[in-house]
């Protein structure tokens, strides 16, 4: 864990203008595994720079029935970035993506809400939204409240702005950040459609 007074691991998402996304973080498990497991055309895989994804997949970048998604790596965390889409959140998907390891995800919209599920081997841990008081559900709701209390991530209350983020950091050690335009590439796809 992380001090909250410690370099904060997701400010390019406090300070950046997003309003919209999807991110998954999964434990020790590499970019292409992650985009298998969540779904991704494995004709549209590749390791893809800036331009590359502009070109390949240009308006469709937002798409929210077959998002794009992009990848990196921060220390033991691999992140899947959809900035139209809501897979990470789907239960199927998490279950997938979590085998074996543990996955946390981050999703953010302009209601504004963020939503926070937790899962370790297939199930779902903690899973609550800030669009109303919080409420976790899970298999075990109460695993992270002696972090979630000194942010104000308490059940029944509000949660206090960015409160999520820092929940994400300091229970998990989450950082993200976004590659420099010069970087060599990053794995990137289309997810497939979502079944009913």
């Amino acid at each position: 864990m992380t001090s909250i007074d410690a370099h904060r691991g997701l400010d390019v998402l406090r300070e950046g203008d997003f309003p919209f996304y999807t991110l998954t973080f999964v434990r020790d498990l590499r970019p292409e595994e992650l985009l298998t497991r969540m779904g991704v055309d494995p004709t549209t895989l590749a390791l893809r720079d800036d331009m590359d994804l502009s070109e390949d997949f240009d308006d469709d970048l937002y798409d929210d029935e077959e998002p794009v998604v992009t990848t990196g790596v921060d220390g033991p965390w691999t992140w899947a970035w959809e900035q139209g889409g809501t897979h990470g959140l789907d239960e199927r998907i998490l279950g997938a993506v979590s085998a074996g390891t543990e996955a946390v995800v981050l999703h953010y919209n302009e209601k504004p809400m963020h939503w926070f599920k937790y899962a370790v081997g297939g199930g779902i841990i903690v899973d609550f939204h800030t669009l109303q008081a919080i409420e976790p559900v899970g298999q075990d709701p109460a695993r992270l409240d002696d972090i979630m209390g000194p942010l104000g991530l308490v059940p029944g209350r509000v949660a206090p702005l960015h409160s999520v983020l820092g929940l994400v950091e300091n229970a998990f050690g989450v950082r993200l950040t976004k590659p420099a335009e010069t970087d060599a590439g990053r794995w990137s796809g289309r997810l497939r459609p979502l079944s009913d």
